[in-house]
């Protein structure tokens, strides 16, 4: 926790600054497209349900909480088996102990280490769906890279994917990303369910959990891919932390 103190912070407060002052990043030309209008069903339960359960963050390091919550009561009403009251965030710590994920959660966090990353959010993912006896046909954790030629193909198969989500609702994205890539925040790692993808314009809709974010926002495909991909380096690998990524839930 000191080491976050008094090194990270400061280096990501530089950072915010300077892209602010120099209007770069997200304070650059393309700006995220916060979406005001109430969503409206039109039938795709998946996207539909994200939309109805969707939470923000009880704490500020709980994203991943937030985000699987609204994907465990989303695939329990698909299949007729949700209660009278939804899931809530309490509830899915407390059953699910992978990861020591509600220690994570806590302001000390699990050994110095709080929040979740990718591959952990991975394996907490699927703890989830069996803890609460959910169907699913698989569970994927897809770790990203800039690297021109490998990223070639994880791109081609994020887009099919997203499509299937959006045309199909057999699927669900969590995405682990940089926040400060698609919004005017610090870039640290943050979590969220993918909400919507727009083929023609290649518009990717983030149900951000964060609870300073009133609104879902749309980014393009692009910026969501480097958002997935940002390298936090040295300051975040010491807690577990590189490239972003996303889980993906096929139902």
């Amino acid at each position: 926790m000191i080491f976050l103190k008094w090194v990270i912070r400061p280096y990501l407060y530089m950072q915010y600054f300077f892209q602010k002052l120099t209007k770069t990043g997200s304070f650059g030309a393309e700006q995220t497209i916060y979406i005001q209008k109430p969503y409206e069903n039109f039938g795709n339960v998946v996207k539909d349900g994200l939309f109805k359960y969707h939470v923000k963050q009880f704490y500020e390091s709980a994203c991943s909480v937030a985000s699987i919550v609204s994907v465990v009561n989303t695939l329990l009403d698909r299949e007729g088996s949700l209660g009278v009251t939804p899931v809530t965030q309490q509830d899915l710590l407390e059953k699910v102990k992978t990861a020591h994920w509600k220690k994570r959660m806590s302001d000390t966090g699990y050994k110095g280490r709080r929040g979740l990353p990718l591959h952990t959010l991975g394996q907490v993912v699927k703890a989830s769906l069996n803890a609460y006896k959910i169907p699913y046909q698989s569970v994927e954790t897809v770790q990203t890279t800039r690297d021109p030629v490998k990223s070639k193909e994880i791109k081609q198969i994020l887009r099919l994917r997203l499509e299937l989500f959006e045309k199909k609702g057999n699927c669900l994205i969590i995405s682990h990303f940089d926040q400060g890539s698609f919004i005017q925040e610090l870039h640290i790692p943050h979590i969220s369910p993918v909400g919507g993808f727009d083929p023609v314009s290649e518009t990717v809709t983030l149900l951000d959990v964060d609870s300073f974010q009133t609104y879902p926002y749309q980014v393009s495909f692009d910026t969501f891919y480097k958002g997935l991909s940002f390298n936090y380096n040295f300051l975040f690998r010491h807690f577990g932390y590189g490239e972003g990524g996303y889980i993906f839930i096929r139902v």
